[in-house]
């Protein structure tokens, strides 16, 4: 990179940098900490919720589908995003306010609790954390070949870099830092992506070549479902994705939870659907377009960097690879927020009897620390990326299909149609979800995606809903909390009518 480039990314990293300790001075309490304090405005929760939802992994791996399959990369990996928000904006959204407002929440676990018991709680809390760990480590090491290709700095060097910038705002301003970062680098990353498409259009004749240019490229790349990519594999990611975009990430549930209402959660999530159906469609065109400028290439995985350095302008291309670190910015940072929360507020508490009487200053204390070691742990994880199958590897075929079992009894424990479906359903699902995994990917050693993905979801699924059906197992605090979640009564802040907190119910 030429001066210019180091001076925007340097730049970048600076700013990141000073919204953290700005934040600082806002957070005062764990629920600050966490959830914002309930006074987030609608629209930065909708774009922190867009941007914590994908990473650099779209511009490394994402784009390695996109040069080598075509569009079907945007048909399978991001309209089942913008499907899911939004149909999650009208079910999950408003109850995950709900949640914060009647019971006084700042985890998205704690509730689990007494809707379920802790075992269950446990279970989900201790899973879904490793889970993380490895899901953010697929994060920094994206982040890491997108720095070494435009600077030549090795992979550890970068992970250590972009891991550290994040650990200090993250850890200094909490969810406030989270949100704020979101929203300036969805600007930077805006600017960014847009410049590229314009000069990549400009490379085959602008709008008018744009026709021939479809046409020249490979058979199949502009078919929507393609090679390993099929109907099955679709319908399969669709259904996760349900779960996993409406709250089985712990962090996007922080974002419903962080609004002022429940309205405005919706409002929210529907804002966040439509930028899934809209940007990642330009931002991955250019990969598209990859095999027409840059035929050929032995690593697929470097497309979008390579034509930001050819085509790009000095300054500009400091500018893209900021926009490229600011999705794995905001999706660690806001992971390790969500998981410190789940463990200062569901693990702790069951484990320590000193945990369950933190004062407000000791609460906050935990959690960052909880943020710094988790940081800490994904970055070592990270070394290791490509032992354990790469970034999209990590991401498709361990994250996407373990994330079924751990979501299911979360969401679906907030539905009232569920209410039957007891702690016996939700920890037979899950261990039988997680079993269900390991049988596909190691014992018969499959390598069809769509059994990987599908397998421990469907499972799942058939377990708790079957289970609840045969046997099940009905409770005044499923029926309370159930009911309390849904629409009746007044959604204005503070207002709700406020049930026995659900804070401390670990002990």
């Amino acid at each position: 990179m030429a001066w210019p480039d180091w001076v925007a990314l340097a730049g970048y990293f600076l700013v990141m940098l000073l919204i953290g300790f700005w934040s600082h001075r806002r957070i005062t309490t764990v629920s600050d900490f966490f959830t914002g304090g309930g006074r987030m405005p609608w629209w930065l929760s909708g774009i922190s919720h867009h941007m914590s939802g994908y990473s650099a992994a779209v511009f490394v791996a994402y784009a390695a589908v996109a040069y080598s399959y075509g569009i079907t990369i945007y048909i399978w990996a991001f309209v089942p995003l913008a499907l899911s928000t939004a149909v999650g904006a009208f079910v999950f959204a408003p109850r995950w306010n709900r949640l914060r407002i009647r019971y006084d929440v700042a985890s998205p676990l704690e509730y689990l609790a007494r809707r379920y018991n802790v075992p269950t709680q446990q279970a989900l809390a201790w899973s879904g954390t490793l889970l993380k760990v490895f899901d953010v480590a697929a994060k920094w090491a994206s982040a890491a070949i997108l720095l070494n290709v435009f600077t030549g700095l090795s992979l550890p060097v970068g992970i250590l870099l972009t891991g550290l910038v994040t650990l200090v705002y993250c850890t200094a301003g909490g969810l406030w830092a989270d949100a704020l970062t979101d929203f300036g680098q969805f600007v930077v990353q805006g600017i960014a992506a847009l410049t590229m498409l314009w000069v990549v259009v400009d490379q085959v004749g602008g709008l008018g070549g744009l026709g021939a240019a479809l046409g020249e490229l490979p058979d199949g790349h502009t078919e929507p479902l393609v090679g390993p990519y099929t109907a099955g594999f679709l319908t399969a990611y669709v259904v996760i994705k349900l779960f996993e975009y409406n709250g089985g990430m712990w962090n996007l549930a922080q974002r419903y939870m962080a609004t002022d209402s429940p309205p405005a959660a919706r409002r929210s999530a529907l804002l966040s659907a439509s930028l899934y159906l809209i940007w990642p469609a330009i931002i991955l065109f250019p990969s598209v377009l990859g095999p027409v400028l840059m035929p050929n290439l032995e690593r697929p995985e470097q497309v979008y960097a390579l034509m930001a350095q050819d085509l790009l302008p000095a300054g500009l291309v400091g500018l893209t690879v900021a926009g490229m670190f600011s999705h794995t910015m905001a999706m660690a940072s806001s992971d390790a927020n969500a998981i410190s929360s789940v463990v200062v507020r569901d693990i702790l508490p069951a484990v320590s009897r000193r945990a369950r009487a933190f004062d407000p200053r000791s609460g906050l204390l935990a959690g960052r620390v909880c943020t710094v070691l988790f940081i800490g742990a994904s970055m070592v994880v990270a070394l290791q990326a490509e032992a354990l199958g790469g970034p999209l590897g990590i991401i498709v075929a361990l994250v996407a299909a373990v994330m079924g079992p751990i979501s299911i009894p979360m969401l679906l424990g907030l539905l009232p149609a569920f209410r039957r479906c007891g702690p016996r359903a939700a920890l037979i699902s899950w261990g039988c979800g997680l079993l269900g995994y390991v049988l596909v990917k190691y014992v018969i050693g499959s390598q069809d995606q769509t059994a990987t993905v599908a397998t421990p979801l469907l499972t799942s699924l058939v377990l708790f809903v079957g289970i609840g059906l045969l046997f099940p197992e009905p409770s005044a605090a499923a029926d309370e909390i159930t009911r309390a979640l849904g629409p009746d009564g007044d959604d204005r802040p503070g207002t709700g009518t406020t049930p026995e907190p659900l804070v401390g119910t670990t002990g």
